[in-house]
């Protein structure tokens, strides 16, 4: 059994990993309070690198997504492998492709044309990963579009609070499809890597992507919240894509991934539907919020 340090502590895929990976010989490092040359990494067969800025924001210097995305990431690897680490995973973003809002399929060999600093340092991060790489070192690469499931923050508990304060939201006949991934199936797919040590990039993704409607319907039929959905005229939500497009491009818009390349490549298929995933998710915020968390 491979002993597994994760870096980056106590972050969202990392407790999910800890609690529903195969493996059991893990540990996890805090590169806020360590740094890279300070930890005894030859102790560690894989190291799976989740320090990261995860969330896009103006507030951010661009120039702290490249020092930690990028700059913390390589001399992290580069000390692993110095000290006799085999098999280095880094989580990437499915945002190095760039602009994803329309109905073009992405897939592990599409074009990667990042358009903002998180997507940019990710996918420098990347290739000079991949500079390291050699049949002593195996790099894996792993995208991922938004990742749900217990404990989630961010856009995601953002949409669940939403829906459990508000009995009327403007989310009526959306035609879009989004490319999600339960926690748990990042988690296997991970397990699977590590498994069959494979080298490469990889896509993550349930197995069909939702529109924005069909993800309000799920959460709210698992909340026990009965909700009325309007349908925004098209000239407002041009005039608020005007204001946020972020905002707005990720509750109107589409990004759709195939990752069928990789499920064949590994001999995986995610193991939880999105249904029962959204299903996880929610039950566990319920649990959450009764206890007062």
């Amino acid at each position: 059994m491979p002993k597994i340090l994760i870096t980056g502590a106590n972050s969202f895929v990392g407790r999910n990993f800890i609690k529903h990976s195969q493996f059991k010989d893990i540990d996890e490092v805090s590169l806020l309070k360590a740094k890279p040359e300070t930890i005894d990494f030859g102790r560690y067969d894989v190291v799976l690198h989740l320090a990261a800025i995860v969330h896009r924001s103006d507030k951010i210097p661009a120039d702290k997504y490249f020092q930690v995305n990028r700059d913390l990431c390589l001399s992290v690897a580069k000390v692993a492998k110095s000290s006799g680490v085999k098999h280095f995973i880094f989580l990437s973003s499915s945002n190095v492709y760039g602009n994803q809002n329309s109905d073009t399929v992405f897939t592990e060999d599409s074009l990667c044309n990042p358009e903002d600093p998180y997507g940019k340092s990710k996918y420098e991060a990347e290739l000079l990963l991949n500079k390291l790489g050699s049949s002593d070192f195996t790099i894996s690469i792993i995208r991922t579009p938004i990742v749900y499931g217990e404990g989630v923050k961010a856009n995601m508990l953002n949409i669940i609070r939403l829906i459990d304060t508000f009995p009327v939201l403007p989310f009526k006949g959306i035609i879009n499809k989004r490319s999600i991934t339960f926690v748990e199936n990042l988690v296997s797919m991970i397990d699977k890597i590590i498994e069959t040590r494979s080298s490469g990039t990889f896509l993550i993704t349930d197995d069909k992507p939702l529109s924005t409607t069909e993800l309000v319907k799920y959460i709210s039929k698992y909340l026990g919240k009965k909700i009325l959905l309007f349908k925004l005229p098209g000239f407002i939500v041009s005039a608020l894509t005007c204001i946020s497009p972020r905002k707005m491009n990720s509750l109107f818009g589409s990004s759709i991934l195939d990752n069928s390349k990789s499920r064949r490549d590994l001999n995986f298929n995610p193991p939880v539907s999105t249904e029962e995933g959204i299903k996880r998710m929610v039950l566990h915020y319920n649990a959450m919020k009764s206890a007062g968390n």
